[in-house]
């Protein structure tokens, strides 16, 4: 029988593409009905590259995205916090990527209709429920029920499956920080491929690039995110990665915030678009799975935006989903040893990003010294520094050596 998707952003596209490499018969309901490029930059960590590579898209991911070499936190006025490598700089055998997250979940889909055809991805079909049976699950669609051996909820932060599951959840949990993203014309700063973020708990910018650059201009295309902390008491919008913002809004707080390698102001100023995010997340569940029937995704974890772990984890998802029904058929069984295998990760991480995860030590030294200093070293020694970074790789999944080492997901040949 068919194994059933409900959603296809990366965590449903992903496992579609993972299910026709294994050799199990699928099909993918998504709601819009036409899939568009929506959304800004992500990055990709080198777990979740792994993955993609041995999908055999090492060729598109190099023409879509950039080879990510350095992550830095930095002050509010632009000193350095902490530097390192990342990717195949870092040690890994595996890149790290930034990349258009339009671009790539295109790309996931346009690969699964080239080799699996184009009747496994049927849009204009909303998942709205599910229902166990004694030998598989139905689909409960808007006009229909589909019955199949499985099925899997990639319907996102509102999956119609989880409120299912957990009827009296309420929607997602803000804390009161906004997000504004946006992509500028902008040159590259610490040599390129770099990422950074500069500030603290209630106020930040992120920016990486994500094209490399014009061999003209010698700008790139600059991913940025402007955060501001806001009293969780007057509301927000409901998120929407389609909600244009008004610059007003937020670009007044970031007016002083000119360093010596990146002109915030300008890079607000020269979006030709800018769009309003509340940063939401949800609690932790006790069970993702209910029978023949499971959570993946920002439907089963979804978390804060920070590390660089969102989308990562989503296609982590999908490859542990398809080894488990490799080692235990398209049964409850291998949806219960897909949940103990990542539930307990992703329960850590999401609770860990609470508390800002790696981004933490910007707090730390706005509490320190007000973001004013020398050397980091007469702040945070840099064995502290050291210390933090490599707790959350641990944590996350992707921590150097573990990763190096550990045998491939899926082992194909």
């Amino acid at each position: 029988m068919t194994v059933l998707i409900a959603g296809a952003g990366i965590a449903g596209l992903t496992l579609g593409l993972t299910l026709h490499q294994i050799g199990v018969p699928f099909r993918i309901h998504e709601s819009v009905r036409a899939l568009r490029p929506l959304g800004v930059g992500i990055n990709l960590q080198p777990n979740a590259v792994r993955e993609l590579l041995d999908l055999g898209l090492g060729e598109d991911l190099d023409r879509i995205g950039v080879r990510t070499r350095q992550y830095g936190f930095y002050s509010k006025t632009g000193r350095t916090i902490w530097e390192e490598p990342r990717g195949l700089a870092a040690g890994y055998r595996w890149p790290q990527y930034s990349i258009h997250r339009g671009r790539l979940q295109m790309l996931l889909a346009e690969t699964l209709v080239q080799r699996a055809g184009p009747e496994v991805l049927l849009t204009g079909t909303r998942a709205t429920g599910f229902r166990n049976m004694p030998q598989g699950a139905a689909l409960l669609l808007d006009s229909a029920e589909v019955d199949g051996s499985l099925v899997i909820a990639a319907d996102g932060i509102h999956s119609a499956l989880r409120r299912q599951m957990y009827p009296e959840e309420g929607p997602p949990i803000w804390a009161g920080a906004v997000l504004w993203r946006g992509t500028t014309q902008a040159p590259p700063f610490h040599g390129g491929a770099a990422m950074a973020l500069a500030g603290h708990d209630t106020q930040r910018i992120v920016a990486y690039p994500i094209s490399e650059p014009d061999p003209a201009s010698g700008l790139v295309t600059m991913n940025w995110i402007a955060e501001l902390r806001l009293d969780p008491a007057q509301g927000w919008n409901k998120e929407d990665w389609n909600r244009k913002a008004n610059l007003d809004d937020f670009a007044p707080a970031f007016a002083g915030w000119r360093f010596d390698w990146l002109d915030v102001p300008a890079l607000i100023a020269g979006a030709a678009e800018v769009y309003e995010y509340p940063m939401v997340d949800r609690d932790p569940l006790p069970r993702w799975t209910d029978g023949r029937v499971t959570l993946m995704g920002d439907a089963a974890h979804r978390t804060y935006p920070v590390g660089s772990n969102g989308a990562s984890q989503a296609i982590v998802d999908a490859r542990v989903i398809g080894a488990a029904i490799l080692a235990h058929g398209p049964t409850s069984q291998a949806l219960e040893a897909y949940e103990a295998e990542v539930r307990p990760r992703t329960t850590a991480v999401g609770l860990a990003n609470r508390g800002s995860g790696p981004d933490a030590v910007m707090q730390m030294v706005e509490d320190r010294c007000g973001g004013v200093f020398r050397h980091i070293d007469e702040v945070i020694p840099h064995a502290e520094l050291a210390a933090h970074a490599e707790h959350y790789k641990r944590l996350a999944g992707f921590s150097v050596q573990t990763l190096n080492d550990r045998p491939p997901t899926i082992a194909m040949g």
